[in-house]
């Protein structure tokens, strides 16, 4: 009975030093409070977490979407950075916030990209699939390789609505 209680103690109470990693581990304690905020839906806007709250005023600030076919570069850490932290102050001002995320196709780089593999893998070139047929590797490379920047993204930390992101093509 006497050690029941004691693991049920330890369950709430801080952590003890064994309980602890002897190295910090920035990727896995990073990795695990992103999730939690994610999964608690404080990124979303109070009227989609909690049900409407019309006294709040809005801030909404949509993220320039960065191409599909590339990975982040200083340009973009700077402007998410200054982005979210407007994002954060306002939502813990109380206004009723939305980060809207976004990627965009790229449309001329991802076409050179996916023409190139084509000829490297297929031995074909767009002209000979046709178009109907080149869109289906078009969207297969983008299913494949797209989230790099989003992936990206959530690593830095952004603090948009994810259950929102929009891809445009």
């Amino acid at each position: 009975e006497n050690q029941s209680n004691k693991d049920h103690v330890s369950q709430k109470s801080a952590p003890t030093p064994g309980d602890l990693a002897k190295v910090y581990d920035p990727n896995e304690a990073e990795t695990r409070w992103y999730s939690l905020w994610q999964d608690s839906g404080v990124f979303q806007p109070k009227s989609d977490a909690t049900g409407s709250d019309e006294n709040s005023p809005s801030y909404v600030i949509m993220m320039p979407p960065p191409n599909v076919t590339g990975t982040l570069h200083m340009g973009h850490a700077l402007t998410i950075t200054l982005q979210d932290i407007l994002i954060r102050y306002h939502r813990m001002k109380g206004f009723n916030t939305l980060y809207l995320p976004g990627t965009d196709h790229a449309g001329i780089a991802t076409q050179t990209v996916v023409e190139r593999e084509l000829a490297r893998h297929h031995q074909v070139s767009r002209h000979e699939i046709g178009r109907e047929r080149f869109l289906e590797h078009v969207w297969a490379w983008k299913d494949k390789n797209g989230s790099r920047i989003l992936d990206q993204l959530k690593t830095m930390g952004a603090s948009a609505d994810w259950s929102r992101l929009r891809f445009t093509m």
